[in-house]
């Protein structure tokens, strides 16, 4: 069984907002150059649903790594190597974009030029748009079934089954191969390579795959636009109460909230 599991580099969530800023054309958020990029976190919980079900098959099914992009830092992508048999590189200058549709495409194009798979597996949505919507499209531009949001991926010779997250529960749903499948954390721990498969991983380099090889043009009119990104602003507006007489300044702080509408004037005798 040959299986393929979507990656995508994202800058790394953990960021605080404050290191966080838009891009010159508006168009995308960008983190610090001096750190770098993750994979995405519900890609690496699709590429642990593979292994599992690697280790279920006794080692019968071929785990290849997948990724349509622009300035990848080839020493993050390279871990996938450490778990999967190989990576395949689709980078162009066209996929730095927020358009699932143009990468559903090309996802489905470099599928379809490895052949022989069974099995798409991704993350439910990724970290940087979180969007959700690349797995989907790719399933509709395959014509393939897609199950969604899995706890539990199980598979035998035929079909794919898997546990469905609810807000109270699961659902048990089922399909024919082949299908695409999005993961999601409710899978579970992943596990943690070794050292020493850390660093034969680093010997490896993944297969790189240019658009003219999967016949794909990169002028194609996006069906999604992103008009433009802004961080969100907060402003405080701080006033400073200054005399020193206790009953004066309290006046004067009666006075600025009844002004900002935080209390109501009291009249005597109990009226507002």
């Amino acid at each position: 069984m040959r299986i393929v599991v979507l990656i995508k580099q994202v800058p790394d969530p953990l960021l605080p907002v404050s290191e966080l800023t838009v891009s010159p054309d508006g168009g995308k958020i960008l983190g610090p150059e001096n750190v770098p990029p993750v994979v995405n976190g519900y890609d690496e919980q699709a590429m642990e649903a593979a292994l599992r079900i690697k280790e279920f098959r006794d080692g019968e099914c071929e785990i290849i790594a997948l990724s349509a992009g622009d300035n990848f830092v080839l020493d993050v992508l390279q871990r996938s190597l450490v778990e999967a048999d190989d990576l395949v590189l689709i980078e162009d200058e066209s996929l730095d974009t927020s358009d699932p549709h143009h990468l559903a495409r090309v996802l489905g194009a470099a599928i379809q030029h490895l052949g022989d798979v069974e099995l798409v597996l991704g993350g439910r949505q990724a970290s940087d748009w979180d969007h959700g919507q690349v797995p989907l499209a790719l399933a509709e531009h395959l014509d393939w079934p897609c199950l969604t949001l899995a706890r539990a991926v199980r598979v035998d010779d035929t079909r794919v089954e898997v546990e469905r997250v609810l807000s109270d529960g699961y659902q048990m749903m089922k399909c024919g191969l082949p299908a695409v499948v999005t993961v999601t954390s409710e899978l579970g721990e992943l596990r943690y390579p070794t050292m020493q498969m850390r660093l034969q991983a680093r010997r490896r380099r993944p297969v790189q795959v240019s658009l003219e090889d999967l016949q794909v043009g990169t002028d194609i009119d996006p069906e999604w636009r992103t008009l433009g990104v802004s961080m969100l602003e907060k402003t405080r507006d701080c006033r400073f109460i200054g005399p020193d007489d206790g009953t004066e300044a309290g006046r004067q702080l009666a006075a600025v909230l009844l002004e900002e509408g935080a209390i109501v004037s009291i009249q005597p005798g109990g009226g507002v």
